[in-house]
């Protein structure tokens, strides 16, 4: 688990780059009383965890942050999403929530395959690619995970990065539900860019993945 986390703070460290500068930068100066609100609600966040909000106070007691955060949400200044997640509104981005709860973690599965088209069935649920298969409801909204094994979840190929939300392109979302599924039908893989597909699909490292896409390339040809 170390490894993994290890792993993913590098890529957060590569691709979050104003939300680190920002931290440093209130690292550096020691923040007066009244700054510490100000600090959260520039961040282009909608949503943070204690974490976060530890690194933009360049705060180390864990105590004192929580306290903080919870005077805050008494005071109707932010609002409590779930435990450790906070957010500067109800108006909160459900994406960024879905890749806070569980980190490392990105959107994929069938809410990135229905906004491509690749499926046609509507999906309210958010799916996750994450370490854990889990379900969990925050504010009336499913947040639906499933495992992929570390190597794969910690590789940033085909998985874009917009704003504070890391999302799979569908090339990466159709080869992870090939990942978790044996048998899976795809309505339409027309908008696949298959030179994109395979050159995701060596990181999964599985035969059994390899010979599905060629499968499904096979068909997609015949009937074009």
């Amino acid at each position: 688990m170390r490894s993994l986390h290890f792993c993913y703070n590098i890529i957060q460290c590569e691709l979050q780059t104003t939300f680190k500068v920002v931290c440093r930068s209130q690292m550096n100066k020691k923040l007066k009383k009244g700054q510490y609100l100000e600090v959260l609600l520039r961040s282009s966040r909608t949503v943070f965890s204690t974490k976060d909000a530890a690194l933009l106070w360049g705060e180390e007691k864990e105590r004192t942050i929580t306290s903080r955060l919870n005077k805050y949400v008494k005071a109707g200044k932010l609002v409590r999403v779930r435990r450790g997640i906070y957010a500067k509104d109800n108006n909160y981005d459900r994406f960024e929530v879905a890749t806070r709860i569980y980190t490392p973690s990105y959107i994929s599965f069938e809410t990135v395959l229905t906004e491509a088209g690749i499926n046609f069935q509507f999906y309210k649920k958010i799916t996750a690619a994450s370490y854990q298969t889990r379900e969990i409801i925050v504010d009336g909204q499913t947040y639906s995970y499933k495992k992929i094994k570390n190597i794969v979840l910690t590789n940033p190929a085909g998985v874009i990065h917009k704003g504070e939300t890391s999302v799979a392109s569908p090339e990466r979302a159709f080869l992870d539900t090939i990942y978790i599924h044996k048998d899976y039908h795809f309505d339409n893989l027309g908008s696949l860019n298959w030179d994109k597909v395979f050159e995701i699909l060596p990181i999964y490292k599985n035969n059994r993945m390899a010979k599905k896409v060629n499968e499904f390339f096979e068909h997609h040809k015949a009937i074009k």
